[in-house]
């Protein structure tokens, strides 16, 4: 069993390679020192579940190759952006003015969501109901449910800040 390799005889063994391995994929210092941590992190979580002791050494190698994998998918999708170069895209709603709302304006304005992600959101938030629950209820896929929560909540934040921005309140029910 993995359980009897010493974790501090595998950091000493693979830390180098794998730093090396790291940085050729990554070509940053900072990031190939987070990756190879982030390798020894999952060995320690999971390493006992490795079977053949003798494929220490490949399992380290795979696990911080698809951690490099992951965190390039992330950076695609989540890309990093200096706060000055799209300032242009930022809301122009001041925090305080958002914090003025209360749950009546908000719940007013919910009504003005579309009808295909008011549902997710009203569920989520003023039943607290679960992704799954809500996926049971309204019949639709997981990530069906995900994917109208996110979009509902974005074009409820667009509606309040457009009403916020005309100064003047969302209608009441």
């Amino acid at each position: 069993m993995a359980e009897s390799i010493d974790f501090e005889s595998l950091v000493t063994r693979f830390y180098g390679p794998l730093y090396q391995f790291a940085f050729s994929l990554s070509r940053s210092e900072a990031d190939a020192c987070d990756l190879t941590q982030q390798a020894f992190t999952i060995w320690a979580a999971k390493g006992k579940q490795l079977r053949d002791t003798s494929k220490v050494k490949t399992w380290l190698f795979t696990t911080l190759h698809r951690e490099f994998l992951n965190s390039r998918r992330r950076q695609t999708r989540f890309p990093h952006a200096e706060l000055g170069t799209v300032e242009a895209e930022l809301p122009t709603v001041s925090p305080a003015s958002m914090n003025r709302l209360d749950s009546s304006q908000v719940v007013a304005t919910l009504a003005l969501v579309d009808e295909v992600f008011r549902a997710p959101v009203a569920l989520f938030y003023l039943q607290d109901y679960s992704y799954l629950e809500i996926a049971e209820i309204l019949g639709v896929p997981l990530g069906t449910v995900k994917s109208r929560l996110a979009r509902g909540i974005s074009q409820l934040q667009q509606l309040l800040a457009r009403d916020i921005a005309a100064d003047r309140s969302p209608p009441q029910l």
